[in-house]
């Protein structure tokens, strides 16, 4: 079988954006592949052996916080653990990796939201995030709760939260299909009346107008690229396997979903790749 390269370079998580259904492009240094027109084709991604650091560019042998090379790791604010617990953000401490950064991405409106994945969880990301962050974790439907101030302060909500709702997405579960829809309005009213308490006493510390509910949007349906959804989730691994290939049978969060398992592209972010699509038969060439 033949193959033809559509592209080769740094592995970036892909670019999502709404659509009916969402559309997805593979990003390979400042190449842009568009993978919806892929689906029902066999396609290759092969890694061609290099891993470069997305921040310096260095050259590593392995990469950290999906894409960076240790000493960026250690140094970068994107890389610290207050991004992953953000209530334990330091920035009013004055220790915060990098001061502007934190200003732009940390000291800015965040929100707390519902979405549903796997089932419902809760989570936050910045006003300037949506849809996307429901769209990288292949959320169905999604809706903002609470408006906050500060990421901190989102996470210190969320914490609150999660004593109710799971933050986290099962993600096999997720790749199996279409969850059962459910009522977010509904599950809002019912969460924010169980943590009144807790919320007011943050509210209290922080100013009332730093924590507030969302009540003027409505939640938002997101429909994927799927043709079939896989009956048992088998992941690929580039490192493992470096060439892998099958018939594209979806696109869901930042998974490619093939006839020979499920892979993560922003797992792999920094790594070198080619994307290859099978070339078409002789019969479905153009007569010259």
């Amino acid at each position: 079988m033949s193959f033809v390269a559509l592209g080769a370079g740094t592995l970036r998580k892909m670019q999502v954006a709404l659509g009916e259904p969402a559309e997805y492009h593979f990003r390979l240094d400042d190449q842009q592949v568009a993978m919806n027109p892929l689906l029902g084709q066999r396609i290759q991604l092969r890694h061609t052996g290099g891993i470069h650091c997305l921040a310096c560019g260095r050259k590593t042998k392995k990469s950290f916080s999906q894409g960076y090379c240790y000493p960026c790791f250690t140094r970068l604010p994107e890389c610290d653990r207050c991004i992953m617990a953000p209530e334990h953000c330091h920035f009013h401490a004055g220790t915060c990796r990098d001061e502007a950064w934190g200003e732009r991405n940390c000291m800015t409106d965040h929100l707390v939201y519902l979405a549903n994945s796997s089932g419902i969880k809760v989570g936050i990301t910045r006003v300037s995030q949506v849809p996307t962050r429901w769209l990288d974790q292949g959320a169905t439907q999604a809706l903002p709760i609470l408006r906050v101030a500060t990421r901190q302060q989102s996470g210190l909500v969320e914490a609150i939260l999660r004593e109710h709702v799971t933050d986290r997405t099962q993600w096999q579960r997720m790749l199996k299909g279409v969850p059962e829809s459910q009522d977010l309005a509904a599950f809002r009213e019912l969460l924010l009346q169980q943590c009144r308490e807790p919320l007011q006493a943050l509210q209290q510390q922080y100013g009332v107008q730093a924590i507030q509910p969302v009540y003027d949007v409505e939640p938002l349906q997101i429909d994927y690229p799927v043709r079939n959804y896989p009956l048992k989730v088998t992941a690929l691994n580039l490192d493992k396997t470096p060439e892998i290939e099958g018939t594209l049978e979806g696109i869901k969060g930042q998974y490619l979903i093939l006839d020979t398992g499920v892979i993560n592209v922003r797992k792999y972010g920094a790594y070198q790749v080619e994307l290859s699509a099978e070339a078409p038969a002789a019969k479905d060439l153009p007569a010259s």
